[in-house]
């Protein structure tokens, strides 16, 4: 019997390495079809996991309360399964090279669990050769065992979205990979309990690898283009949202706009796809620029909210600003590689030391990985400028009447809202007189 009929009959077990964003509602979404175990190394999440708490927000508390994933933080209860899939985080470097620590740790611990008649599938984000150079030689040393001939691997890049609530794992299709024909239809097979809309498999191990940081690189490279546009129209006076809706009501317009681009995806694959082409004697001419471009955005920002606040007759240094947003994008939790940081960064040169609101941040993640304390919403009061820099249905659920009563008794043209996301109606705000700025 093959391992996926197995592991349908629940003799065999799947196991997931890494139950963050990605990796729990997978382990969640298997959990329905097999048995499944779901590992982390920190304590503290699987103790929320276990109490039916949903830190991630992505499955939520209801289903985790109700899943039969087995929890734990205990590395040999990975010897319990045979199809290991490993979804850990591939961060980058101060000097922007592809930081590989979690995905070798990750290999080492499964590595050293590892039974024969496994198969392992890689997750997360890496540049091309990364599964087959760096993670196979790190299993075959700890485990003892051969691959190819005691285990098997495979790649298939993770593709959900934190926060979207309508393209979820079930409904996004599954790019699949495996090192022999063998591997990849049992992989396939096993990704078809759970993903509605099929798998695509692919030739190579390295081609699903190339995939994942080619459709990010992308995206990054079309948000880059609309952010410079941003920047020029802002000196031409003109309003870039009005722009984009203009341009949209044609059929092959994209619906890319501008804005801060951070997260673990976006913000961070295009320095891994760079990485390897440089290794390989080519420099990247088109995928850096705009790399550059969009790390520029969040200084960009908050010149914009000096330069208003200067032009409403206040000394910026003087003047309490506040930022409503801190994830790196709307409607979840996660702070990591969050561009607004730029923009306190930046506002910090200039002696402001912005309050910071977010309904959907952790207050620990925020101070542990910003030094930034968050205060809440009901506190606020007498602001001289107001950033909208995230689009949490929170901020978006406020009208322009209850964001003014934020700001001290003043002149409504003295009053400054920068508005990142374009979440406010610039003709409300006309009418009001308020000296608002969007991206």
């Amino acid at each position: 019997m093959s391992l996926y009929g197995k592991i349908v009959n629940r003799q065999e077990k799947i196991a997931l390495v890494g139950l963050g964003y990605v990796g729990m509602p997978i382990a969640v979404a298997f959990a329905k079809k097999a048995d499944v175990i779901g590992f982390d190394v920190n304590q503290v999440k699987i103790n929320l996991y276990r109490a039916g708490i949903d830190p991630t927000h992505e499955a939520g508390d209801e289903a985790i309360q109700n899943t039969s994933v087995y929890f734990t933080a205990d590395e040999m209860d990975l010897r319990k399964a045979k199809f290991l899939i490993v979804a850990v985080p591939t961060p980058i470097n101060q000097d922007k090279t592809p930081d590989l620590t979690p995905v070798i740790s990750a290999s080492e611990v499964v590595g050293r669990n590892l039974t024969p008649g496994s198969i392992v599938v890689y997750e997360s984000t890496v540049y091309p050769g990364v599964t087959e150079d760096v993670c196979i030689p790190i299993l075959e040393r700890e485990s003892g065992l051969k691959c190819g001939v005691d285990f098997k691997i495979g790649y298939s890049p993770e593709r959900i979205n934190p926060g979207d609530k309508v393209h979820r794992l079930e409904n996004i299709k599954k790019i699949v990979s495996g090192m022999d024909a063998e591997s990849l239809e049992e992989i396939k097979n096993v990704y078809g309990l759970v993903i509605e809309v099929g798998t695509y498999p692919v030739s190579s191990i390295k081609t699903a690898e190339a995939i994942k940081v080619v459709e990010n690189s992308q995206r990054d490279i079309n948000i880059a283009f609309m952010n410079e546009l941003a920047i020029v129209f802002d000196r031409m006076g003109i309003d870039t949202n009005e722009v984009v809706d203009g341009m949209n009501t044609k059929w092959n317009a994209l619906g890319f706009r501008p804005g801060l681009v951070g997260g673990h995806c976006i913000g961070v694959d295009p320095y891994y796809f760079v990485y390897e082409a440089e290794k390989l004697g080519y420099h990247s001419q088109i995928i850096l620029a705009g790399r550059k471009v969009n790390d520029g955005m969040g200084a960009f920002v908050a010149d914009a909210a000096i330069k208003e606040m200067v032009l409403a007759g206040k000394s910026p240094k003087n003047a309490k600003v506040a930022i409503f947003g801190l994830t790196f994008k709307e409607n979840c939790p996660d702070t990591r590689n969050s561009k607004v940081e730029d923009i306190i960064v930046r506002l910090k040169e200039y002696g402001i030391d912005p309050i910071v609101v977010d309904p959907w941040a952790s207050k620990q993640d925020a101070i542990r990985e910003y030094g930034v304390t968050l205060t809440p919403m009901e506190e606020i009061e007498d602001l001289d400028c107001l950033i909208l820099a995230v689009a949490h249905n929170e901020f978006r659920q406020m009208s322009v009447e209850q964001y003014l009563k934020l700001f001290r008794d003043m002149p409504n043209d003295e009053k400054v809202i920068v508005d990142v996301k374009g979440m406010l109606d610039c003709r409300q705000t006309t009418v009001a007189g308020v000296r608002c700025w969007r991206l």
